[in-house]
């Protein structure tokens, strides 16, 4: 039975629940429906630029108290990494999703009803502002050494996390089932569900192309085998199937990557830790691609390349600051997704739900990409004649 209390087991209840009720719903009937739809939507957006706040700028602060060398070379990675998995995908998806069938046109699409009633809930500040606010005060906590109030920020990141947990997360299977209710009753998702399928499979592909890409890549660097990293990660990556979160597969993570003999001791417990909280390059990577789709099927075209290169480079940054618990990626750049993409609700609340079906396999990719980066850092090492520590540990 616990698979049942899974957020995507409820999301895919969500999902063929409000599909099945679109189908057979009375018009009088949705006029509810879109109303709940759109006040769980002001909630979500309303929680935007809090999620950026509380994610981004205690993670500047967590990640600026220990800058060191070695710090700065694996954020330096980690991005590089998630960027370029990103840009595989952005090229990837204007290859491929033009020659998708997808039918964009609105012939034979029933009008949904208006709201009874409109329920505005404003955000505290717009999306750019809050990342651009988030990136200052982080840094300047840093600089000078502001201890109190990067308590107060860690201490409302918590706040923020247990938002997420305890009223995000709970009406996100609702607000999934009526978005689905009203793309059955209109008549387009019907008529989608297959190329969403399609598109999962050809991430998943993607998945393993970039971590081919990023073993070979460690190995020329480090002079050392990938393979014999890599052979080590099976139970890794069969735990991340299971829990979606890279927090929670650490432990096993860990113990994965200290039996291989080519990954420094100081290295793993310096580098799995903190990569398991800022290199997401599986979940960036499937995001892109997903954005891509959506745009495609709800707008009827692909986001252009200007727009898709600014969503790339920002969305690195934020999987830096989002948090390895499920969904963390995708929730952290929901403010990029409405602000750069101009997502709508529909947009946002498909994005939510075939991004979670995957979340598993993305989580995957991004804990085993972690070894290759710890392999990096292990050469890294070797070439500056950076002495072995017998313990470094960083506050994450």
């Amino acid at each position: 039975m616990k698979i049942m209390k899974s957020l995507p087991f409820r999301l895919l209840l969500g999902i063929v629940i409000g599909m099945l009720l679109g189908l057979v719903l009375p018009e009088s009937v949705m006029v509810v429906v879109v109303t709940v739809k759109y006040i769980l939507g002001q909630l979500i957006t309303f929680c935007v630029p809090l999620i950026i706040i509380g994610f981004i700028a205690p993670s500047i602060t967590k990640l600026g108290n220990n800058a060191t060398r070695m710090l700065s070379v694996a954020i330096v990675i980690a991005y590089v990494s998630s960027v370029l998995a990103a840009c595989m995908s952005m090229g990837a998806g204007y290859a491929i999703i033009p020659h998708l069938t997808i039918v964009t046109d609105a012939e034979g699409l029933r009008t949904l009803p208006a709201v009874a009633f409109q329920l505005d809930i404003p955000q505290i500040m717009p999306v750019m502002s809050a990342l651009v606010f988030s990136v200052l005060i982080g840094l300047a906590a840093v600089w000078t050494k502001a201890r109190t109030i990067t308590d107060v920020l860690q201490e409302f990141q918590q706040i923020v996390l247990k938002i997420v947990e305890m009223v995000i997360i709970p009406v996100l299977p609702f607000f999934i089932a009526t978005t689905f209710c009203c793309l059955a009753w209109e008549g387009s998702i019907t008529k989608q569900l297959p190329i969403f399928l399609i598109v999962i499979v050809i991430v998943l592909i993607g998945h393993y192309i970039w971590l081919t890409v990023l073993y070979s890549v460690a190995s020329v660097y480090s002079g050392l085998s990938g393979l014999e990293v890599i052979k080590h990660y099976g139970p890794a990556y069969l735990t991340a199937i299971g829990t979606m979160s890279s927090a929670a597969t650490l432990a096993v993570a860990l113990k994965c990557a200290h039996k291989s003999k080519n990954l420094r001791p100081d290295m793993v417990d310096f580098g799995i830790p903190l990569f398991a909280n800022i290199h997401l390059c599986g979940s960036v990577l499937t995001e892109v691609f997903f954005v891509m789709t959506v745009s495609k099927v709800l707008y009827g075209q692909l986001p252009s390349l200007g727009t898709m290169i600014l969503f790339v480079l920002l969305l690195g940054i934020f999987a830096i600051g989002a948090p390895g618990v499920p969904g963390g990626t995708v929730m952290a750049s929901l403010g990029l997704i409405t602000g750069i993409l101009g997502f709508d609700a529909n947009g946002t609340g498909l994005m939510l739900a075939i991004f979670a079906l995957q979340d598993s396999f993305g989580t995957a990719c991004n804990v085993t990409g972690d070894g290759a980066l710890t392999l990096i850092l292990t050469g890294y090492a070797r070439k500056k004649g950076i002495e072995e520590q017998q313990q470094v540990s960083i506050d994450l």
